[in-house]
């Protein structure tokens, strides 16, 4: 069977024979792949004018539902996709993180961007900054999207999760993508690609898929183009190096497979339970897709005086794991995803065996439930020792991507830390441990080196999601060997797809722009109270500018009494001297409680409910005799999605300004309605 490719909206078949692709059990040709006759050039176009414009014209929440629903339709699928990728090598547990981890990803970026971003099509970036003394002249910035495409080079290890952890994150950043999965897993990429594309849930020109071969296409990217690479570092740097990418300083995210550490602390002794979640942890990352993954454990950095419990431990439960093709429901892993990877993973081993002592495996598995130990794709799980990592440094260069990993003595947390910063460079790390000390000690001596850092121990093993597992909400890369490169991170991710621009004028412009009231602003004042107006009637910049009140010591007396705060400043005149006060002071949350009894409009209206309350400053005392007043202007609004059974609403958020008699701010808070919209 020819796999496809979908180019400008259309499947189409590359010409020729193509690569043959193999069921990694059995060697069986189950696929051939070519790409033959594409215009990478005119699918980059095509991307650029028809599914940026697109995507562009929806905002975050409608990217966002999209996304939802397509999360909703690939779950209903995924038992297609399941038997689809047991030709990969993968067990059932290994297709359930690369498919519904994948899923998940989809998830986790619906909900951050209905939830974490505003209904609108670009993003407000931090805080003004005055720029002139007579606050007629502002700076602030903006994130829009760019105007181009995502290239995503992806790695053959996970052909679902490698695809849908991206695309989650262009797509919500309003940004189209040319998918490049490896060929030799691409047969699976492109079944669920093609669930994508039959759900119609995505614009037009949102996602272009490349089977076969993709040389060529970055001689066509652009400065607007985004191009990202998951794989071997020696080809993401032969990649990054590309002319055009230098020439015309296209973004380019590597992520990159890295020598990860895990470190066993000294207190995990064998009768503690950190030691056996240590081995439970490590035997896990170095099997679970047959070591194919790029945050497995490479090297296992263990106290020296439990080198050798470590390594009886561990081989022993290594040597127990069944292995073979994984549609046999008792196998727990499975081959390596192709002959040639098998035969890359037996040739590090024999370079790693140079400089390490060999503890188990090594080579072709000697028993098998099913499969070809021939022409099959089989690796057995492999643990080496290294005794002197400080002189023999093979350990920290040579990577066999698969079931393999080396055991590191060390006898000091400084050797400890020492020996993680020899990777170079890592996705993760990993420290065991129920010593919160050394924990802290690890994580800050050795953070510069690695992407992500998990600290396990008993209290959180239940929960933990694991060494080797990458969250859409957290950030996934690492400096040096892994690549330099970051990803997902939760909204840090979509930023990575926008562009940051610098923006200046009078506020009353930003906030024309910004959709935020911005300071300095031009305030609108009307007859009619902002409390009475529905949400789509309220206006950035609407002002009420209320009556006003004088505070006086009975105020003080009944407010300490009603809620018990009974602090010097307030109640006791004897105990003032020395302090910031002059005499004695309304409590700060007496004055925003007045301040919501001078502007709330009592009656029954539009506004539904107070919602909460920011950004709430009490920056200068309130005595008895100061007389107060309010300046409400509506400052945001935020849609909210309906829910079923809701009436439509949305959250507006005023900015609070409480006023003194002498014209200055004492407290400044910005407080949240929930506001009806128009029948």
């Amino acid at each position: 069977m020819k796999l496809q490719n979908y180019a400008m909206d259309k499947w189409v078949d590359g010409s020729g024979d193509g690569a043959q692709l193999l069921d990694a059990s059995t060697s069986e040709s189950i696929y051939t792949a070519s790409s033959k006759g594409l215009d990478f050039g005119q699918m980059l176009d095509f991307a650029r004018v028809s599914g940026n414009k697109n995507l562009r014209n929806m905002t975050f929440h409608e990217r966002a539902r999209a996304l939802k629903a397509l999360a909703m339709h690939l779950m209903e699928k995924k038992e297609k996709f399941y038997e689809v990728s047991y030709q990969t090598g993968a067990t059932k547990v290994d297709s359930w993180i690369d498919i519904e981890g994948g899923i998940g990803n989809l998830f986790v970026y619906s909900s951050k961007g209905r939830r974490e971003l505003p209904n609108e099509k670009f993003l407000v970036d931090g805080n003004p900054e005055m720029l002139s003394k007579g606050g007629t002249f502002l700076g602030h910035h903006i994130w829009t999207p760019k105007r181009g495409c995502a290239v995503h080079i992806n790695a053959f290890n996970f052909p679902v999760w490698g695809m849908l952890e991206k695309i989650a994150v262009n797509i919500l950043a309003g940004v189209p993508a040319i998918v490049k999965p490896a060929t030799a897993t691409s047969y699976l990429t492109e079944v669920v690609f093609r669930e994508i594309i039959q759900s119609g849930l995505l614009p037009a020109g949102s996602l272009q898929l490349i089977c076969g071969s993709a040389n060529g296409i970055l001689d066509h990217v652009t400065s607007q183009d985004i191009v990202t690479f998951t794989g071997s570092a020696s080809t993401g740097k032969m990649l990054k190096s590309h002319e055009n990418i230098l020439n015309r300083n296209v973004p380019f995210n590597m992520e990159a497979d890295s020598l990860n550490a895990t470190i066993l602390g000294p207190d995990a002794t064998p009768d503690t339970e950190e030691f056996q979640l240590f081995i439970k942890e490590t035997a896990k990352e170095i099997t679970i897709k047959s070591g194919q993954k790029c945050t497995a454990v490479r090297r296992i950095i263990v106290p020296e005086s439990l080198v050798d419990d470590v390594q009886k431990a561990l081989a022993k439960r290594l040597e127990s794991v069944a292995i073979g093709d994984p549609r046999n429901k008792d196998v727990r892993m499975g081959p390596l995803a192709s002959i040639a990877q098998k035969e890359e993973v037996l040739s590090k081993i024999q370079e790693l065996r140079k400089t390490c002592e060999l503890i188990t495996g090594g080579d072709i598995p000697k028993a098998l439930i099913q499969g070809d130990p021939q022409k099959g794709c089989f690796v057995a799980p492999t643990l080496l020792y290294c005794d002197k990592p400080f002189e023999n440094l093979d350990v920290h260069n040579i990577e066999a991507f698969g079931p393999v990993s080396t055991i590191i003595p060390y006898k000091t947390a400084e050797q400890a830390a020492e020996l993680s910063h020899l990777g170079q460079g890592s996705l993760v790390s990993s420290i065991v441990t129920n010593d919160n000390d050394f924990a802290k000690e690890m994580v800050l001596e050795t953070a510069s080196s690695h992407g992500r850092i998990l600290v396990l121990n008993r209290d959180c093993a239940k929960e933990s999601t694991g060494h080797g597992s990458p969250m859409p909400q957290l950030v996934h890369g690492g400096p040096g060997r892994a690549g330099g490169g970051e990803e997902m991170g939760g909204i840090r991710g979509v930023h990575h797809y926008m562009q940051r621009t610098a923006i200046q004028g009078h506020p009353t412009t930003l906030t024309s722009i910004t959709n935020v009231f911005q300071p300095g602003s031009e305030l609108r004042e009307s007859d009619i109270h902002p409390f009475r107006k529905h949400f789509e009637e309220i206006q950035i910049g609407d002002t009420l500018t209320t009556h006003k009140r004088t505070v006086t010591e009975t105020d003080i007396v009944n407010f300490a009494n009603v809620s018990w705060d009974h602090f010097y400043a307030h109640t006791d005149d004897t105990s003032l001297e020395g302090t910031i006060f002059e005499r004695r002071c309304a409590h700060g949350y007496f004055v925003i409680s007045a301040a919501a009894g001078l502007f709330v409009d009592p009656g029954k209206g539009p506004v539904l409910a107070n919602y909460g309350l920011d950004e709430l400053r009490f920056i200068k005392p309130v005595y008895v005799g100061s007389t107060i007043r309010v300046e409400l202007t509506c400052k945001q609004k935020i849609d909210q999605e309906a829910r079923e059974g809701e009436d439509p609403r949305g959250v507006v958020k005023w900015q609070v300004n409480v006023i003194d008699e002498t014209n200055e701010t004492v407290a400044l808070a910005t407080i949240l309605t929930l506001v009806a919209k128009l029948k």
